[in-house]
């Protein structure tokens, strides 16, 4: 005759696990019944016409009818959002270009922004401290500065 495969940890352990799950449906119970015993619902909040908490319900007189059809879900589309109307073409200088590296910053002489420059965007050499126009595009890390010409 073969032996049970069932070994006695295995049982001690069924036995605690099967313990373990009567004693958390007993807890429910007992929270179950006390929420009726209390006779307490779910606490409710409104939010009055001026955005506060409040627990007395709004006034239906002070509700705002909106229109669904005016509200706008998403991002516009490019022909409906506002084109800035300046240059694309910036003008900037040249504040660190390591050449062996193939990398540098340009600050802007509007703003002061520092942006990126790669080698790749590059139409002349520079080299620090020379003033170019560049454009802006978007890049992983922000905007870099791409068609980089030197001003004589």
């Amino acid at each position: 005759m073969a032996k049970s495969q069932q070994t006695f940890n295995k049982s001690e352990k069924e036995k605690k696990r099967l313990k373990k799950r009567a004693d958390k449906q007993k807890k429910k119970e007992t929270r179950k019944s006390e929420a009726k015993e209390k006779g307490e619902g779910i606490p409710f909040a409104y939010v009055d016409h001026h955005g506060q908490l409040t627990d007395t319900p709004p006034d239906p007189a002070l509700k705002i009818k909106v229109d669904a059809a005016s509200i706008t879900i998403g991002i516009p589309k490019k022909e409906d959002r506002d084109t800035d109307d300046s240059d694309p073409v910036r003008k900037g200088k040249v504040s660190f270009f390591d050449s062996s590296k193939g990398f540098g910053f340009i600050i802007d002489a509007e703003n002061q922004e520092k942006y990126f420059c790669h080698v790749s965007g590059l139409i002349d050499d520079i080299a620090e401290n020379d003033t170019v126009s560049f454009e802006l595009e978007r890049g992983l890390k922000g905007m870099n500065a791409v068609k980089v010409t030197l001003i004589k």
